[in-house]
């Protein structure tokens, strides 16, 4: 009992004791809870490591070059589809280099042809498949779409505007668009993928990055040509590409402050700080490169009409060019030092016509290239007539020693891209010159010397007669006809006077779309003008011209040919089913450009070109020629037909005042023109001369309806047997 009283007595003071030390019993039961509490979430945060798979995705492992592995459970980014639409194959050979570096991070990539895709059916399903789908599109003729790009791009269009379709069609479709176009085309400079890139955004689809655009004009190209272009804007889009891959949702905006990066997207503190150093010049490289204008918006289409959609993305573009603008008129309203100083500076900085691709290009057709824009290749009539089998047309209608004539041009570019182009379009283009000039004297110098290296090719040559050879490799003729257009080369009277001075006669050929510069021309040995069609909307669809104001710049060119002295000549050249059916029309140019002849020559095809439609449909026989001939003349009461070339489908046209006393004097007396032309040169200009001053006979053989049918007896006539055709020649 006595012990049973001492253990109730002590349960007292226990429990006196434990309320004065309370606070310690509380501050350890809650040091144990929260003990349990991180216990418990370590454990639960060590699990998700091992089982989440997205935090497996994002491991080391699972990372290639900053993009996923097939090896993922978790894609953010499944693939890289690239659509292309390509007239000339630009787009084309883009999109495959484009396909190569994306295959090179670990990514499935697929390259399309939207000639070969349906949209209707197939483009929905890249809503919900995670791939980027690329555009690369070309501008073609009139801000078209090319041929194979058609119908995918009409599809868009309606598909934009109808509205069963909504504006949330393609939400969920992640994409990006290149351009290509030429600047020169101010109305229609990359339409397409201006349109594309609209429509794409119109429909719910979303932009991983800003549209872009590549230039052919290499004066106004910010990288110097549509290569470098795309090249910049790749480099970009493979960066962002990247980003994606690591799920990063926005790219940075290069203007992050103390190493914290402002990109929604989850980024490590660290990589912030290495990536920061570089990421505003890099961006500001990307805003410069994809910022468009507000000029560019303003196409009919797409700026008429006050309900006109404006995207958010544009409407910076548009500011930043209205500031553009501004500062471009207040340099204009400044003191005149400072323009002229200005001007000085830009005349510097001005770029090379000729671009390293377009250098390798026009290397492998056979040019020989001379500074920056000059160029000269050997014709091949002058190849055969070494060998004594024949030379050109204009040896048997002017007189021109074949052999001993050096095709060239001071200017690689042109005003127009026809459809007939030899060159297949891979000379440059433009309506003014702004590129870098290199003077006359080294442009002659260069081009003679390489005229006679490859004459001396032929020494030894089975065939090669040796007088020939030896006469040759002095040069007594120059055909400015090789390719572009030679007059826009500002320093081009002194060029011509150059050659002049060496006793070289001078051919030069104009597609009548520089009426100043014709007029301004100094006398030539023989002036052509090209008439390949003669209405606007023919002349629009053969030659497709830069200018706007193309057809009056075309009638303009040719009373500016009325108005010379010397020999000049309308060059016809016949595409069946294109121009063959305008006979009074071509009548009534001729009328007013009072030529002294025209050449009628049908189109020579040069082979498939994904840049012209032509085919050898298109090309007329000898007989139809005639025909056309025939029936033109007839409605030229001053005209007669002169001379043939049946070799070269081409016949001659000539003003019956080179009929004197019933024999034709179409040929030229080469030593008199040169005699005239030192006399005008003498007498500051005062003294002229005329057409009539250095005329010559015509041989019996080259004329109309000889048995020679224009191939002169002293040469030898060769059939080429199951040999590819050379197509060079003037």
């Amino acid at each position: 009992l006595g012990a049973s009283m001492e253990t109730w007595n002590y349960f007292p003071a226990c429990l006196v004791s434990l309320w004065l030390h309370r606070f310690y019993i509380y501050s350890a039961v809650a040091l144990g809870i929260s003990l349990w509490i991180v216990i418990q979430f370590t454990t639960t945060k060590t699990k998700r490591k091992v089982t989440d798979p997205t935090s497996a995705f994002w491991s080391e492992d699972n990372l290639v070059n900053g993009c996923a592995t097939p090896q993922a459970k978790e894609v953010c980014v499944a693939g890289v589809k690239i659509f292309y639409g390509s007239q000339t194959g630009t787009a084309k050979r883009f999109a495959k280099a484009l396909a190569e570096d994306v295959a090179s991070l670990n990514l499935p990539v697929e390259v399309i042809n939207m000639g070969d895709y349906d949209p209707d059916d197939c483009l929905i399903e890249e809503t919900t498949s995670r791939n980027i789908c690329v555009f690369l599109v070309a501008t073609y003729t009139d801000g078209e779409p090319p041929e194979g790009a058609v119908w995918f791009c009409r599809w868009l269009q309606e598909a934009a505007h109808d509205f069963r379709f909504g504006q949330t069609h393609l939400r969920g479709l992640r994409y990006a668009v290149f351009g290509l176009g030429n600047s020169e085309y101010v109305g229609h400079y990359n339409t397409v993928g201006r349109r594309v890139d609209r429509w794409l955004w119109m429909l719910g689809a979303s932009r991983v990055l800003s549209r872009a655009q590549g230039d052919s004009n290499v004066a106004q190209s910010q990288h110097g040509s549509v290569e470098a272009d795309f090249g910049a804007w790749k480099t970009t889009f493979l960066r962002r590409l990247q980003a994606l891959c690591r799920g990063e949702k926005k790219p940075c905006s290069g203007k992050c402050k103390k190493g914290k990066c402002k990109s929604p997207g989850k980024q490590s503190k660290e990589s912030s700080d290495h990536e920061h150093g570089t990421s505003e010049q890099e961006n500001t490289e990307a805003e410069e490169l994809f910022e468009t204008s507000s000029e560019e918006e303003a196409d009919a289409e797409e700026a008429g009409g006050t309900n006109s959609l404006i995207d958010v993305e544009d409407l910076g573009n548009i500011m930043g060019h209205m500031k553009k603008a501004k500062r471009e008129r207040e340099l204009e309203e400044g003191d005149v030092g400072v323009r002229e100083s200005s001007g000085r500076k830009e005349e510097a900085e001005k770029r090379e016509m000729i671009t390293p691709a377009l250098r390798d290009a026009l290397t492998k057709q056979g040019y020989k290239l001379i500074g920056s824009h000059s160029g000269v290749k050997l014709c091949r009539w002058t190849k055969s007539m070494l060998r004594g089998r024949g030379g050109c047309y204009k040896h048997t209608f002017y007189g021109i020693e074949s052999h001993r004539c050096m095709e060239a041009t001071p200017s690689l570019a042109c005003a127009n891209k026809c459809v007939f182009c030899w060159r297949h379009h891979t000379n440059p283009v433009g309506t003014e010159w702004r590129w870098k000039m290199d003077q006359p004297e080294k442009i002659l110098q260069e081009a003679i010397e390489n005229h006679q290296n490859m004459i001396r090719q032929f020494k030894g040559v089975s065939g090669v007669k040796a007088a020939r050879f030896e006469e040759a490799l002095t040069a007594k003729h120059c055909a400015l006809s090789l390719v572009g257009e030679p007059i826009m080369y500002p320093e081009i009277n002194s060029f011509v006077r150059l050659l002049h001075q060496h006793h070289i006669s001078s051919f030069l050929v104009t597609n009548a779309q520089f009426p100043d510069e014709i007029r301004s021309l100094e006398p030539v040995t023989q002036l052509y003008v090209s008439v390949d069609a003669s209405t606007r909307e023919s002349l629009r669809r053969i030659d497709r011209p830069l200018f706007k104001d193309f057809w009056q710049r075309f009638l303009d060119s040719l009373k500016a040919l009325a108005e010379k002295k010397q020999r000049t000549v309308y060059r016809l050249t016949l595409v069946k089913a294109w121009n063959v059916d305008e006979l009074q029309a071509y009548a009534d140019l001729i009328s007013l450009g009072k030529p002294d002849f025209i050449e009628v020559k049908g189109v020579t095809y040069c082979g498939e070109s994904s840049a012209s439609s032509l085919t050898m449909a298109n090309v007329p026989w000898h007989q139809e020629v005639l025909g056309f001939v025939q029936e033109l003349t007839d409605l030229l009461p001053d005209y007669e037909i002169a001379c043939e070339h049946e070799h070269s489908n081409c016949l001659l046209i000539a003003h019956t005042k080179f009929k004197v006393d019933g024999e034709w004097f179409t040929w030229i007396d080469y030593g008199r023109f040169q005699e005239l032309v030192r006399e005008h040169e003498r007498s500051g200009g005062s003294r002229t001369f005329s057409a009539a001053d250095y005329m010559a006979r015509t041989p019996a053989w080259a004329l109309f309806g000889a048995r020679e049918q224009g191939f002169d007896p002293l040469d030898v006539r060769y059939q080429r047997k199951k040999k590819a055709r050379d197509i060079s020649g003037c």
